[in-house]
């Protein structure tokens, strides 16, 4: 099966973004050769069926794959392979099974090659035709299992149809037995061919190619041709693309005719063309769903077209230099000109008869161009551009016209793409002459650019794709004289589209169409500049593209950002005024950008004027700032902040808020600061009203609409605030910080964060009062994550923003309240609440340790007495226990803290504990180098603190629940770690002694936290398992904890009771195994008169009945053994 040539359509845009290159032609060889030969060898072992089959199977198709952009490099291996093949085929004593698995090799190989250029290969001697034929005579053609089988078959019977000898000599004496006679070879292949192009799998196609081999050999056609047309002419008339059958005939029936008028002489399909052409007519095939049908239509009217002209190559065509390199070196080198085009005036030709089917053919073409599927106005395109290379100039030209006419806004977006493909070929061929230019360069500079509205989205990127299409193919047609006049429209056109167009298909294609016309014409402005900057790969990437490469609608507000500060009075009087007039767009999307495109191009212009210490009204007039400031009440009036667009308007109106502020407009006092105001407290009032994928957007774009409002507005003296608004402000947001809804607590809690230090001055107690008790879990709100790590954010940042001043502890940070500071900074890193998103709390960790980073280097570099020894302490350990977790980011960004507060010199932090141990253990130099997202780096040196009794609690806690993780990955490198540092201690019995110790607190703590206990568990069934305590035991080896004589034993054995009645059915049956096969092990833990008892009674009690069944049996158990009974308490968890 040949490769497609048709045009990609298109991808997903994410998809194109994030895509990496590939090492597209990076083959240079066959490389599987030997394993190929080898693989073909062994069919004959793994033909019988089984894993062995399918193994070798998959195997030889990944091999091929590889070769599907580069097919060429099998050629010098097409031919072993065949043979290794086909001498199975030809074996009489090969067993069916293993033909059919030859022959799905050779299907395979044929795919990725095409069957053109490997069928030349089979044998087609006359020898090979009988043997061949009695071969698809057996197959079954209802066998859906070996189709590959009857495929390549039908094709090795269409190689050996070319045989130069009339078949009627293979016959012989067709009189077998008096009164029978058998069937001709010729009749046989007739009846294959027709009884395979109805069935419904590939052997269809095969047969198509079949019955043109074989209906255009000179001795078939006398008898055979206008009889097997009318069979399949009344097929198809009978046939309707309605049904499943009737598609699958006319399928059949179209392939079949196609081929035949593509390799048939003119005069022997000539007397037939009309007839066909009436008969497709009445079939209706543009109307049918089927686009394969339709193409196939088209396909089959092209070739009746070139059927009715004459094969020949046009006089009038334009013609660019030779066909020849050597002869274009040579004008070259005699410093002559490219032949110069040949038009003449007058064709020999002109005055013949245009038959009357050629009308009709090139108004189905044309009808073909505006198809609604891409593969069917491509075969249109490529049939116009066949067809008009015979007419005579003047028809041809009419026929440009009437594709001209597809370029007319009444037409669909289908239309246009369908234009383009016909103009680029048309081009491509020489027909389009240099006088029509004019009107093709105008309509495709349109092209570029098309863009269509269709109700949440637009289309045209198809457009667009083929327009730069055609400037790539006129690049390579024309002279550079020819398209001089047209460079500066082309070359800007091209330039906008490869940098801005939102599509990276488009972009690609601009830039590829640019570099052509660079190299081929010569004339393009800045072309190698500009090439350089703006290649085929840079263009790829969006926001390089939009922000990068040249000095989607917010991206695109950046770039007018970056352009306005090139043209700055073009930007204030043009630009800007259109922008505003278009505020007001009923379009949603149009309103979007231009207020964006606002904000930007006004903040650009301040940042110019700044530099020369001027206002920014000194570029901007009177009607500007009015139409600036009048955006967010026209809004209002017309209810745009509601409905379905409201987010988007509310995102971009504060984003406009924020770049006016920062451009310090003229508006204090004004009544639209309370506009803004009530906008930006609205907006963070309805958070949870706005869907989850654009709610951070807004949120952080009304924050920082806030931070700039207040810092220009707000301010009655240098560095003091308006008393009215300061207690207006600061009230309503710290009563909004009790708000029920969790998103309002966050948007309220985030603006406290980014009040500037004016407004908090004499307040700051208050403020840090309030979100503190927003960062506290009560059981009311314990599901509120985001509220609490927002709260976190919002003391880090008001820390940073007030600074750190003695005695003043209403105005910055000081002794009196950094305490109760770290105090909730600290207590958020215990959060590890969860809910059906999983780990919530981990967010709120995460902000923790941004937060006590933040904190600490701010009172390091300030005061670093402020910062106590046990807070310094704590602060290490849990960062060094977040640092050991199962969580890859949040692992990460844990070690990443602890690593910047153990190395921050400016000056260093006061109190860390073991700081000498902990610069060896993470010298500098391997800060950079290590991957602490990757289990395998992280966990080997996370484990080295166990050593360190400081952090042994905090990182054994964390080691433990990774442990008793699901990750595979960090299951297996945190076991192995925490092994290597026991092996390692083995020796010591006090260190190991200490460990077990540190083990059994954490036990201790954390008895009723299932996060923590279920997870320790399995960290010590791993641990003695592995025998890491071994050193605790005497002259016995004992599994398990009830190992250990005395007291040990007993705490053991009464834990194991508890897990016997835990209320997860499954826990306590994996406890009774254990339990069980422990004391089979070792008889010495029970008496010998109580342990069949205790046996049977773990093995025959149901451990997943009821907890008040099993209860009783627990009790039992607890007697025979001695321990004590549990006693049922309220605490959940207990027994």
């Amino acid at each position: 099966m040949a490769l497609s040539d048709e045009p990609a359509a298109g991808g997903p845009e994410e998809e194109a973004e994030d895509e990496t290159l590939a090492f597209g032609a990076a083959l240079e060889a066959f490389g599987e050769s030997a394993e190929t030969r080898a693989l073909l060898g062994r069919l004959r072992e793994v033909h019988g069926g089984g894993a062995e089959r399918e193994v070798a199977l998959e195997r030889f198709r990944v091999i091929m794959d590889k070769y599907q952009e580069q097919p060429h490099l099998l050629d010098p291996h097409l031919e072993w392979m065949m043979n290794l093949l086909l001498d199975i085929v030809q074996d009489q004593t090969s067993p069916a099974s293993l033909v059919h698995l030859a022959f799905k090799f050779l299907y395979i190989i044929t795919k990725v090659r095409g069957y053109k250029t490997f069928l030349r290969l089979f044998p087609h001697e006359v020898a090979d035709v009988e043997p061949v034929l009695d071969l698809v005579t057996n197959q079954n053609p209802k066998d859906h299992e070996t189709w590959e089988t009857r495929y390549m078959l039908l094709l090795w019977l269409s190689v050996t149809c070319l045989i130069p000898f009339d078949f009627s000599r293979l016959d012989g004496n067709l009189l077998t037995q008096p009164g029978q006679t058998r069937m001709s070879i010729m009749d046989r292949i007739l009846q294959i061919a027709e009884s395979y192009l109805i069935v419904s799998d590939k052997a269809r196609d095969a047969a198509a190619v079949l019955v043109s081999r074989f209906i255009t050999r000179p001795d078939v056609k006398q008898s055979k041709m206008a009889e097997f047309l009318d069979w399949s002419l009344c097929n198809l008339a009978r046939s309707s693309f309605q049904t499943m059958q009737g598609v699958i005939i006319m399928d059949g029936m179209l392939q079949a005719l196609a081929q035949i008028f593509k390799h048939g002489k003119r005069e022997d399909c000539l007397p037939y063309a009309a007839t066909v052409l009436r008969c497709l007519d009445g079939c209706r095939l543009p109307e049918s769903n089927q686009t394969l049908l339709r193409k196939l239509g088209v396909k089959l009217v092209q070739r009746l077209g070139l059927t009715f002209l004459k094969p020949k190559v046009a006089a009038w065509r334009y013609q660019r230099g030779c066909r020849s390199l050597a002869a274009n070196l040579q004008l070259l080198t005699q410093g002559q000109s490219e032949q110069k085009p040949l038009i003449l005036t007058e064709d020999d030709d002109e005055d013949d008869d245009v038959p009357e089917g050629v009308e009709r053919v090139i108004e189905q073409l044309l009808v073909g161009l505006k198809d609604k599927d891409t593969v069917v106005r491509w075969s249109a395109a490529k049939g116009i551009g066949r067809m008009a290379g015979r007419l005579p100039r003047a028809l041809a030209d009419d026929v440009v016209g009437s594709v001209l006419d597809c370029f007319s806004f009444q037409e669909t977006d289908k239309a246009w793409h369908g234009g383009c493909l016909a103009l680029a070929e048309l081009g491509r061929r020489g027909l389009l002459l240099p006088s029509r230019l004019v009107d093709v360069v105008t309509v495709i500079l349109k092209a570029l650019t098309y863009d269509e509205k269709r109700g949440a989205c637009s289309v045209g990127t198809n457009v667009r794709d083929a327009a730069c299409y055609v400037c790539w193919a006129f690049a390579r047609a024309y002279e550079p004289q020819e398209l001089k006049p047209f460079v500066t429209a082309i070359s800007s056109a091209l330039v906008i589209a490869a940098v801005f167009d939102r599509d990276i298909n488009c972009r690609r294609a601009a830039s590829a169409a640019f570099q052509e016309n660079v190299g081929r014409q010569g004339t393009f402005p800045h072309g190698i500049d500009i090439l350089t900057t703006a290649d085929y790969f840079a263009v790829g990437n969006r926001s390089n593209c939009f922000l990068v490469i040249r000095v989607i609608r917010e991206l695109a507000a950046k770039a007018l950002h970056n352009l306005a500060q090139q043209a700055p009075e073009f930007s204030a009087t043009q630009v800007l005024p259109r922008l505003l007039s278009m505020t007001l767009s009923p379009d949603l999307h149009t309103r979007h950008g231009s207020i964006l495109a606002c904000a930007e191009v006004a903040y650009a212009l301040y940042k110019l004027a700044a530099r020369e210490n001027r206002p920014v009204t000194d570029h901007l007039d009177e009607q500007a700032v009015q139409g600036l400031k009048q955006i967010h009440q026209q809004l209002y009036d017309r209810q745009l902040y509601r409905g379905l667009g409201g987010q988007l308007m509310r995102q971009a109106v504060c984003v406009l808020i924020e770049k006016l502020s920062l451009s310090k407009m003229p508006f204090r006092g004004d009544i639209v600061i309370d506009g803004w105001q009530w906008l930006i407290n609205d907006t963070l009032r309805h958070l949870h009203l706005i869907s989850s994928h654009s709610r951070q957007q807004i949120k952080d774009a009304a924050v920082s609409a806030l931070a700039a409002l207040c810092s220009e507005y707000y301010v009655k003296e240098p560095g003091e605030a308006d008393p009215a608004i300061q207690e207006e402000l600061i009230t309503q947001y710290l009563a909004e910080l009790w708000n029920p809804e969790e998103m309002t607590r966050c948007g309220f809690s985030l603006a406290l964060g980014a009040l500037p230090g004016f407004l908090l001055k004499g307040r700051l107690q208050q403020v840090l009062t309030g979100l503190r008790a927003v960062t506290h879990t009560s059981p009311k709100d314990v599901s509120f994550a985001e509220s609490r790590r927002d709260g976190l954010k919002a003391i880090a940042r008001i820390c940073q923003t007030v600074g750190v001043k003695a005695g003043a502890p209403d105005e910055a940070v000081c002794r009196e309240n950094v305490s109760q500071i770290y105090c909730a900074l600290l207590s958020c890193m215990d959060d590890y609440t969860t809910d059906s998103r999983g780990d919530v709390g981990a967010w709120v960790r995460k902000a923790a340790m941004t937060s006590l980073m933040d904190l600490t280097l701010l009172l390091a570099r300030s005061q670093p007495e402020l910062i106590e020894a046990h807070i310094c302490e704590r602060i290490m350990c849990c960062v060094a226990q977040q640092a050991s977790e199962k969580i890859d980011r949040f692992r990460a960004h844990a070690a990443s803290v602890f690593l910047t507060l153990l190395h921050f010199d400016s000056p260093p932090i006061p109190h860390v504990p073991h700081r000498g141990e902990l610069e060896k253990l993470f010298p500098r130099s391997d800060v950079a180098s290590v991957n602490w997202n990757a289990p395998s780096q992280a966990f080997p040196r996370i484990t080295q603190l166990l050593g360190l009794p400081t952090y042994r609690y905090h990182v054994l806690l964390g080691l433990v629940v990774s442990l008793g993780g699901l990750t595979e990955s960090t299951i297996r490198h945190s076991t192995q770690s925490l092994f290597e540092y026991m092996k390692g201690i083995q020796s010591d019995p006090q260190a190991l002694g200490s460990f077990s110790g540190t083990l059994l607190q954490i036990f201790e703590d954390n008895l009723l936290n299932e996060r923590v206990s279920v997870p320790l568990l399995k960290t010590l069934d791993h641990v003695l398992t592995h025998g890491c305590f071994d050193i605790f035991t005497t002259e016995e080896e004992f599994c398990g904890m009830v190992q250990f004589p005395g007291d040990v034993r007993r705490k053991a054995l009464l834990q194991l009771c508890l897990l016997l009645c835990h209320r997860f059915p499954l826990i306590r049956k994996t406890t009774a195994s254990q339990v069980y096969e422990t004391l089979l092990t070792y008889s010495d833990i029970v008496g010998a008169d109580v342990l069949d008892e205790v046996v049977t009674v773990l093995s025959d009690t149901a451990w997943d009945a009821e907890l008040a069944v099993v209860r009783k049996q627990r009790n039992r158990l607890c007697d025979l053994l001695g321990v004590p009974r549990p006693q049922l308490v309220p605490q959940p968890g207990a027994c």
